[in-house]
């Protein structure tokens, strides 16, 4: 099965979505299942994991009641108040909806100490009892104290988004590259190859520019910690779903048929439980 391990649905809100700038306006409207499923379909995807955009749990809801009704969504990571003192409670509820595989954090908004203060760490402590997964949303500069966090707890499963977006568009490589690789070293981190066509120039990127950081990232977490992400309907500020879908086909074409099998889907199907 081809699992799509990252996108996002949102009926648009000017206030709630208001980190949807004037570059972006093109993806100022709703998104829904109905607008995504003939576009895997095209694609040969046959399912995706839907991943929160809004830091409410009405949006954990909203996620949970689009997959029950549309079998494709095979999983969604919602949110949680990781840092509330009721968290465990909050987790054993959820935890009765089997379709909800984990929680995200918008970290990239945060301070890099956001993520070592104690209540947020007892909110991740709570996780590997209801089987739930971790997605870390971050820049590169909050990658040292991602380190901190992943050493904390060697058992729950991990995996960072959007290769931690590196700044492609500036062409640097160095610091990120060496920060993925003091992380990379903890097999419980997973990596999603998603959402770099933002991080490039949007209107001028070529496929050329993607591959040293694609490299870094295959070569660190090898070929049974990366997942394939669309990052839809983001990415299309960037590029068409096709041609950000390209990038990594093309890449991976020289794969073998299990290697690619993992990467486009075995690998986020048995992160997630599928």
């Amino acid at each position: 099965m081809r699992i799509d391990s990252h996108q996002h649905f949102w009926h648009y809100n000017a206030v709630k979505h208001s980190w949807i700038d004037d570059n972006m306006k093109m993806i100022r409207r709703d998104f829904l299942p109905e607008d995504l499923q003939p576009v895997l379909l095209q694609n040969k995807i046959d399912g995706c994991v839907a991943v929160q955009a809004d830091q409410t749990e009405n949006e954990t809801n909203f996620l949970l009641q689009l997959a029950n009704e549309n079998a494709f969504v095979k999983g969604i990571v919602g949110w949680v108040d990781l840092c509330a003192a009721n968290i465990k409670d909050r987790l054993e509820y959820y935890a009765q909806y089997k379709v909800i595989k984990g929680f995200r954090h918008v970290l990239q908004g945060e301070v890099p100490a956001f993520m070592l203060q104690p209540s947020f760490l007892n909110g991740i402590a709570q996780l590997q009892q209801f089987n739930f997964t971790y997605d870390i949303l971050v820049f590169p500069h909050q990658l040292k104290a991602v380190l901190e966090l992943v050493k904390c707890f060697p058992h729950q499963r991990f995996v960072i988004d959007h290769i931690a977006k590196p700044y492609i568009k500036a062409g640097l490589i160095d610091e990120w590259k060496t920060a993925v690789q003091q992380i990379a070293v903890h097999e419980n981190v997973y990596c999603k190859i998603s959402g770099m066509v933002t991080e490039a120039d949007y209107s001028s990127w070529q496929k050329e520019d993607f591959i040293p950081y694609i490299n870094v990232v295959v070569s660190l977490f090898g070929t049974k910690r990366i997942m394939f992400g669309s990052d839809w309907p983001v990415c299309l500020v960037a590029a068409s779903y096709k041609n950000m879908y390209n990038i990594v086909g093309d890449y991976f074409a020289s794969f073998s048929q299990n290697e690619q099998q993992l990467f486009f889907g075995k690998n986020a199907m048995d992160f997630y439980k599928l």
